[in-house]
């Protein structure tokens, strides 16, 4: 299938297609008149690269997992793969603690904000009352 088949057949736009061909994600071979042939299985690996980006891997790291997860070569390709996604799952759970930090520490300033002003307003009604 040309490059335009494959988009519409996975919603990713032909420009999308080709950076992922730069990237090492997806292959072609080209035509005597130079246009792109893509293999029937190349939607289902469009489709698993879209799941990896989605959950927010690099191109680098799903070029590394690509073989074994479309049935590619061997258990230790597979065993690797495990390990990588709990690498990329440990590190998920690291950012989600720093942003529940993060949300905490904003939690305090604005509860501590809102108190201040709760105070000036007070001291503001209580200086109109002694006016």
């Amino acid at each position: 299938m040309r490059i335009g088949e494959l988009s519409r057949r996975t919603g990713v736009s032909p420009r999308l297609l080709r950076y992922y061909e730069e990237q090492g994600l997806l292959r072609s071979e080209r035509d005597a008149n130079g246009y792109r042939r893509y293999h029937p299985e190349a939607a289902d690996r469009v489709g698993r690269i879209r799941e990896f980006l989605d959950a927010g891997m690099t191109t680098e790291t799903i070029r590394g997992l690509l073989p074994c997860a479309q049935g590619g070569p061997g258990l230790q390709t597979c065993s690797h793969t495990v390990q990588v996604l709990d690498d990329e799952l440990t590190r998920v759970d690291a950012q989600m603690a720093e942003l529940q930090r993060r949300k905490e520490a904003l939690r305090g300033v604005t509860e501590a904000m809102d108190a201040r002003r709760r105070e000036d307003e007070a001291l503001a009604v209580a200086a109109l009352r002694s006016a």
